[in-house]
């Protein structure tokens, strides 16, 4: 495997990925992102960056036909398991707001990540480095909005145990004049950008409390051990009248897809 100068291990995200969870119960993330690789549209001979690669299936999609893929993410865990699910592909732990490499991409791909990454700037500046002139950048992650009901219910159930959950929150999403003026100023012409409503149906009864473990890793922090089932027991309750109907739960979901190039 090709050593690249992202592979520093360093981290952009402020919670700690269980790989095995992620492909068991959230698979999601990455299979409704099959049409953004088809946006994308990589071509044999392409240099490609995923950028927040996770476990892998989206490098792997990326790659299939024939596109040289750099697949990175700020968790070891993430890439241990993507090189383990498809060794004959390139990973490796970096953050992308320090990432560089010596050869230009073609193109730079990203899907459900940059809702982690602040400031955001950083990103922004890291990626279009990261492009020859005339390069894509295509990516969906969270927008305005995005799991607020999922959010309000952490906040009810922190604040019934007395925690503040002020500055728990450790996601950005942006509206879409907020992000097309982020990607202006840092060289970039956007060609599309939008926001859609996704709602994802969670796997179980556990559905909310497994999203909750994986992905709000910062409220459940806030909480004493001792006190975690209640936290999680309130939460479901406040989350219910929105969250669970049809018999399972579901995550409501605001993304952000945008497609642009860079310009110098």
């Amino acid at each position: 495997m090709g050593k690249t100068m992202a592979d520093t291990p360093t981290t952009s995200s402020p919670i700690t990925w269980d790989a095995s969870l992620y492909d068991r119960a959230h698979s999601f993330v990455y299979d409704a992102a099959t049409d953004l690789v088809d946006i994308l549209a990589p071509q044999a001979g392409e240099r490609v960056l995923d950028v927040g690669c996770g476990t892998g299936p989206l490098t792997a999609k990326l790659a299939a036909g024939g596109a040289s893929v750099l697949g990175i993410d700020s968790s070891d865990t993430m890439v241990a398991a993507a090189r383990l699910a498809f060794p004959k592909l390139t990973f490796s732990v970096a953050d992308v707001r320090t990432f560089r490499d010596p050869q230009p991409f073609d193109a730079v791909f990203s899907n459900a990540t940059l809702h982690w990454v602040r400031p955001p700037g950083d990103a922004v500046a890291s990626i279009f480095t990261a492009l020859r002139p005339g390069g894509r950048f295509v990516a969906e992650f969270g927008g305005k909005g995005n799991v607020s009901a999922i959010r309000a219910a952490m906040e009810t159930a922190l604040r019934s145990l007395n925690v503040d959950p002020t500055a728990l929150s450790p996601w950005y999403f942006p509206s879409v004049g907020e992000y097309a003026s982020l990607l202006e100023v840092h060289g970039f012409q956007v060609a599309t950008i939008t926001t859609f409503p996704r709602l994802n149906v969670l796997d179980g009864p556990a559905g909310l409390r497994n999203w909750i473990t994986m992905f709000g890793g910062t409220y459940v922090n806030a909480v004493p051990s001792d006190q975690r089932d209640h936290f999680f027991a309130m939460a479901e309750e406040a989350a219910r009248p929105r969250l669970f109907h049809d018999g399972a739960w579901h995550a409501d979901y605001q993304r952000l897809r945008v497609v642009a190039t860079s310009r110098r």
